[in-house]
């Protein structure tokens, strides 16, 4: 790991980084394989398919009864977990004000309506391994925002099928359908629509850089709730931590393939504690080769005097992930600005997060957590302004609103405001 010293060293090299830009070869090839699906439709996706996945498709959506056997042959143990995730996701974002405010006040009606989205995709990677939690941490939000109409999509498997866990997510869920399709033709099928693959108005969730890429491209088209980068979890701690939780909340972050774990701590012997702790534990580690390469190529360490010039450093770069694992962890909250989670304190683990604790694991990533937020119900929903003026209210306010559009040289805007504020005007 990169070892910073001192305030100034950590805030520059947190302030400099930025998200990768997309290598020019790899955006062309994702900007053909979306003209592709967009001029041959399903023809493309069976071509892609192929190429890209190893298998020929004749029909994109899983069928009602491989959904079913799916689920039933899943352990009844993992089954459970499932569940249990299921139900505090949906009660933490149950908790999320969804409701429209349309209130009557001395101007008249003036407030919004909030209408769901009609249709949403949300992307399953199934690279490493299927990340199932991610299509919990996508559906159950748009559920309770009020969306009647879910699709997923997730790459096949090479005989063609999807990983029971994943389907037995959609089974309980409810969603319409789950289409075997990965990478960017998947992005490209959502946006655009094919023969077998209805178009979707926004699409969720995290996947490859190709599948970044198509997200990036189609926006506009759809909506796109994020562009995601690597994941990232930058850990504070002090002399009160114990070696063991912060080298297990690094490595949690590590194992993911290109991943970036930070830890910011107050004394040099706190490092040293968990530096030979991470080698214990990657000694017996069954992802330790990617864990390391994590740790070696992106890890930063940075050295600081005190939890306040920790916590400095922290919000400047903006962590997906932000753990608190300092004495009286409560009392640091305040102090955070930039994060899109905060994990307080050793029971709170980052990794409980990825799948049970209730918030979303789709969070902002690459120093967006400065603007961006973790999935939630606003994500699926419209705010639609409604207004509804007296004819008193037109009449203290049309003469500025007229003046404003005369000085922008929009003179139809200023007569139709007149219209209504001329003698004998009902309104």
């Amino acid at each position: 790991m990169q070892v910073l010293r001192g305030t100034d060293a950590a805030l520059a090299a947190m302030q400099d980084r930025a998200p990768d830009a997309a290598d020019p070869v790899r955006r062309a090839q994702v900007e053909a394989v979306i003209e592709a699906v967009r001029e041959r439709g399903d023809d493309a996706l069976r071509e892609f398919s192929e190429r890209f996945d190893g298998v020929r498709l004749e029909r994109f959506a899983v069928s009602v009864d491989a959904i079913e056997a799916a689920a039933a042959a899943l352990e009844p143990a993992l089954r459970s977990a499932i569940d249990t995730s299921i139900a505090r996701v949906r009660a933490f974002h149950e908790r999320q004000p969804r409701e429209a405010a349309l209130v009557p006040g001395p101007d008249g009606w003036l407030g919004h309506m909030v209408r769901p989205l009609a249709r949403v995709g949300c992307y399953v990677p199934a690279g490493q391994a299927p990340l199932f939690s991610s299509l919990i941490m996508s559906a159950v939000p748009a559920q309770v925002a009020g969306v009647a109409d879910i699709v997923a999509c997730a790459p096949p498997r090479r005989d063609g099928s999807v990983a029971p866990e994943i389907l037995y997510v959609a089974s309980v869920l409810g969603l319409r359908a789950v289409y075997r399709l990965g990478g960017a033709h998947a992005i490209a099928a959502l946006a655009y629509g094919t023969e077998q693959v209805g178009r979707v108005d926004t699409i969720v969730g995290p996947g490859s850089p190709w599948v970044v890429i198509a997200k990036q491209l189609v926006f506009g088209q759809v909506g796109i709730e994020s562009l995601p980068g690597p994941t990232e979890t930058l850990v504070v701690a002090d002399a009160s931590a114990d070696p063991r939780h912060v080298a297990a909340d690094l490595l949690a972050q590590a194992e993911h393939e290109g991943a970036q774990p930070v830890l910011v701590v107050t004394d040099d012997d706190v490092w040293h504690a968990v530096e030979s702790e991470l080698e214990r534990q990657l000694s017996d580690l069954s992802t330790a080769s990617t864990a390391r390469a994590s740790l070696e190529q992106r890890g930063m360490v940075a050295i600081v005097e005190s939890v306040a010039q920790a916590l400095e450093v922290a919000n400047a770069y903006a962590p997906e992930h932000l753990c608190l694992l300092v004495e009286d962890p409560w009392s640091w909250v305040g102090a955070v600005e930039h994060a899109g989670g905060v994990f307080v304190g050793a029971h709170s683990m980052e990794a409980l997060g990825d799948y049970v604790a209730g918030p979303s694991h789709v969070m902002p990533t690459g120093g967006t957590a400065r603007y961006a937020s973790a999935l939630n119900v606003r994500h699926f929903q419209r705010l639609v302004p409604v207004v509804g003026l007296t004819p008193a209210a037109l009449a203290a306010i049309g003469p500025a609103g007229a003046l404003m559009a005369r000085a922008e040289g929009l003179e139809a805007h200023a007569r139709a405001i007149e219209s209504r504020l001329a003698p004998g005007e009902e309104g």
